[in-house]
């Protein structure tokens, strides 16, 4: 069964009945909710590109299905609302959860309801689902018994493990997916954060689901935080976790949740 949020991204759209050859020529009009889309290619050249037709086709539906997202991404100040919150288009939520997040945040709503919702959303076949895609990552599958200790602490409701074991080891998976690109190996956390972005833009593109670039700025202000002590930011950086410069009451569920959800991104990048 496939479910919207195992979509990781939109990267083409075509006509599986149609048949269309490289001396045709392209006039589609399509509808997505409210929004309409309109490719005109008149083969000038006299041959055409099916494969440009259907990542053009592609993207223009990506644009129209998520206009709302690109819209709140490109607002820096709803952006940097989320991101402080520690929350980030994740591919995991596109299936408008995260929209949920977006409208309680632009309508100047607090996040406590809606964030128990959706840590509430993540049942025994959701949890199971996203850990079986992370099995299906070598540099994740060599880690399997730390990373089902994290999802059975998330089940058994008990944040302090899952963040405790999440954020630190997302450095080591980065690491091994770093050196099988490579055949090196680097210690320099801010390297091997830039490797993991740098091939999702690679793989799809700026103009993405993926969000690279946005992704980036995520890590930077929130994951992966410098902080000052008794000043940290929250739960979710990877620094302030490893020092112990937390309080208690800052282990949360949704913080807990906001981890496995970082290190799912990670999956789908690398």
């Amino acid at each position: 069964m496939l479910f919207e949020n195992d979509i990781a991204d939109v990267r083409g759209m075509w006509f599986p009945l149609v048949e269309v050859g490289s001396r045709d020529r392209i006039l589609c009009i399509f509808r997505e909710g409210w929004r309409f889309g309109l490719l005109f290619d008149g083969n000038s050249k006299g041959e055409l590109s099916i494969a440009n037709a259907k990542r053009d086709l592609g993207n223009l539906y990506r644009q129209m299905k998520y206009a709302d997202l690109y819209a709140a991404m490109s607002h820096q100040p709803t952006f940097g609302q989320l991101v402080g919150a520690g929350w980030f288009p994740f591919l995991e939520l596109m299936s408008g959860e995260f929209g949920k997040l977006v409208s309680m945040r632009q309508s100047g709503f607090e996040l406590d309801d809606e964030e128990k919702t959706l840590v509430e959303k993540f049942d025994e076949a959701r949890l199971d689902r996203m850990f079986e895609r992370w099995m299906q990552r070598p540099h994740l599958k060599s880690r399997e018994p730390i990373l089902r200790s994290a999802v059975n602490a998330f089940r058994t409701r008990d944040p302090v493990s899952v963040i405790k074991n999440v954020l630190t080891e997302i450095e080591g998976v980065l690491a091994d997916a770093y050196f099988r690109a490579h055949g090196e190996h680097t210690r320099k956390l801010k390297k091997l954060l830039d490797f993991a972005v740098n091939l999702a833009a690679e793989q799809a593109g700026k103009d993405t689901l993926y969000f690279p670039a946005e992704f980036a700025v995520y890590l930077r202000d929130y994951a992966f935080a410098d902080f000052e002590r008794g000043r940290s930011g929250g739960a979710a950086s990877r620094h302030a976790v490893g020092h112990g410069a937390l309080t208690a009451d800052q282990y949360t569920m949704p913080r807990a949740l906001q981890a496995l959800l970082t290190l799912d991104q990670f999956a789908f990048y690398t």
